[in-house]
């Protein structure tokens, strides 16, 4: 191995050293989220009981991987429970959360050691990804393309705010990168072993989260492309893909689950199926689903599929969203466009305002000019054939951002985490394309300039420890200002609870009145100091309470925001206390604490 290698490994080395330092610090001081709440026991059920009647509407691999964590510790599972049994017909959906409350909290286990189990084995995914960004970038550019990729992702508040916790968002991106890089390169040399290891990594993919479904088109287009592109039988690779599509169905998804309903009863799995897939009506598709629920080997298949017909159906319906100022139960279209400006670093921002058009500059201008516009256009297949892993980039980004722009689901800029792996090496690559083709003196400038922006990007990073889920950039205000623009996942998850406790028993306060939004249970740890405030029936007498108040800012910013036209859910219920008090305090950045005498 060269010299320079060895130096590119042994920065490669101490950046993912640092962010799996920074992830695991993090186990430790966020509290439990909100949709931990539910994934937890999930994951500990579906290995121990193998019945997957709770949270169906998430793929089990990362679940499973904080399942593995948690039989370390073998909490006792509440399997007696009415909550677990569900004798008295189907389940709503939010029952997985009063299960995951009863199993943490309330079944004799200790919740601080079951969440530290289930969220280390979580890191797992960062390391994966980390490994594969560097290893492809590199393979693609060299040792600074690979670089430069990893310590974008190493330094991403919202790779390390997501990447410790039990939930499917970085998984998802890993998964991503995991079954692109397989498929590239199974379609590059089509042996037998690529194709097996190209259905498996899909169906791995697939297992990690149910909009990773869009994988299925984006890889069928390439294996289209390619064969065209090179000139070579199309038959041939499209009969290596389906096979490749029925290892990860066959060989992977199928066998998963069924170990995963091997105890779910049939008529469970078909009543509960029912009741998931009712809302707006049952189609032909879900009636299908629905009748091969009971049937013996197809039906892991049917849960399968009920999955994701279930996040198919959320994505329709859309979901109740607070966004600068407005609240509404379908999307807003500017809600992922402009948190793409405002949550990740301002650095990350001004390197594509310079690298873009610098590679415009100095790579594509001259030649350009020079070239008829006709000669350009024929030119295009011959550019995608030479630089075909960067047009696969290309297009699931752009597939990615038209799928989740244009669907009606705004829970979380966590929910873009797949494009960036993509975006931070097709950034990469055109950084060390630009500065090569450029000559002395604005090679200097522009290396002067991407040192100051990477080190900007990395102080930004650093300096937000252990405040990575509430992370906004200085054009939003900041953390402490980020609430105004969106919160939920973006901001307010849950994950400052144990601040608040702190906050209480450091003050020595004896009664506090809590509206609280995340997984953490306050009755556990606040005992009879806690008092749950309802601000609805606050806002019907025109009593306020006395004392002292904390509020997690998710439900501040939802009693207060403006309804959209059509938007036909009570508002304005949190207007008493946002308009006439303001906080003493602040549990991290997300608990509001007031004391009103």
């Amino acid at each position: 191995m060269a010299i320079a290698d060895k130096k590119a490994y042994a920065a490669a080395f101490l950046f993912m050293g640092l962010m799996l330092g920074l992830a695991f610090l993090s186990v430790q001081k966020d509290s439990l989220t909100f949709d931990e709440l539910a994934h937890i026991p999930a994951g500990y059920s579906y290995l121990t009981q193998q019945d997957y009647r709770i949270n169906p509407e998430h793929p089990p691999l990362a679940k499973d991987l904080s399942g593995i964590g948690q039989l370390f510790v073998r909490p006792t599972f509440p399997a007696t429970s009415e909550l677990w049994r569900q004798d008295a017909g189907a389940p709503p959906w939010w029952i997985q959360f009063d299960l995951g409350t009863e199993f943490l909290f309330r079944s004799g286990n200790n919740p601080k050691e079951m969440i530290t189990a289930a969220r280390i084995p979580m890191l797992l995914f960062l390391l994966g990804l980390g490994i594969l960004i560097f290893m492809w970038a590199r393979k693609l550019g060299g040792n600074a393309v690979g670089l430069m990729s990893l310590f974008l992702f190493a330094f991403s508040p919202t790779f390390l705010a997501h990447g410790h916790l039990v939930a499917t968002d970085v998984a998802a991106a890993f998964g991503v990168v995991l079954a692109t890089f397989f498929w590239i390169r199974m379609l590059g040399h089509p042996s037998p072993k690529n194709v097996l290891l190209a259905g498996l990594a899909l169906g791995v993919a697939e297992l990690l989260k149910f909009s990773l479904i869009l994988l299925i088109p984006f890889l069928g287009i390439l294996s289209l492309v390619y064969p065209l592109l090179y000139k070579r039988n199309i038959l041939p690779y499209l009969g290596k893909s389906v096979l490749a599509g029925l290892a990860a169905l066959l060989l992977v998804i199928w066998p998963v689950y069924a170990f995963h309903t091997l105890n779910y009863p049939p008529d469970r799995q078909v009543r509960d199926t029912i009741s998931d897939l009712s809302p707006g009506g049952i189609t032909p598709i879900e009636s299908l689903i629905i009748n091969l629920s009971d049937k013996p080997v197809v039906r892991p298949l049917a849960q399968y599929a009920r999955g994701v017909s279930m996040v198919l159906q959320r994505s329709t319906f859309g979901n109740t969203t607070y966004f600068m100022g407005a609240i509404s139960a379908s999307a807003f279209r500017t809600y992922f466009p402009i948190l793409n400006i405002l949550k990740p670093p301002l650095a990350l921002l001004a390197l594509n305002l310079i690298v873009l058009p610098a590679l415009f500059i100095f790579l594509f201008l001259k030649p350009l000019r020079k070239t008829k516009p006709k000669k350009i256009l024929k030119g295009i297949p011959n550019w995608i054939r030479d630089n075909f892993t960067v047009a696969s980039f290309i297009l699931f980004v752009n597939l990615y951002w038209i799928v989740t722009t244009t669907g009606n689901l705004n829970i979380g800029f966590r929910h873009l985490l797949p494009i960036f792996p993509f975006n931070y090496i097709l950034l990469s690559w055109a950084a060390a394309l630009a500065y090569g083709a450029m000559p002395r003196i604005p090679k200097r400038i522009f290396a002067a300039l991407l040192i100051a922006l990477f080190a900007w990007y990395g102080t930004s990073s650093l300096t937000t420890f252990p405040h990575y889920l509430s992370y906004y950039n200085e054009l939003a205000g900041g953390r402490a200002n980020g609430y105004k623009i969106a919160v939920d996942s973006n901001y307010d998850w849950g994950q400052d609870f144990g601040k608040l406790v702190a906050f209480v028993n450091e003050n020595n306060i004896k009664r506090i009145s809590l509206d609280y939004f995340g997984g953490e249970d306050p009755s556990y740890y606040l005992k009879d100091r806690y008092v749950r405030l309802n601000p609805k029936e606050v806002a019907r007498s025109g009593e306020v309470p006395k004392g002292w108040i904390a509020v997690s800012v998710n439900q501040l910013m939802g009693g207060t925001a403006e309804p959209v036209p059509g938007f036909d859910q009570e508002t304005g219920y949190y207007d008493w206390l946002y308009d006439n008090y303001v906080p003493v305090a602040r549990a991290g950045d997300s608990i509001f604490i007031y004391h009103i005498e």
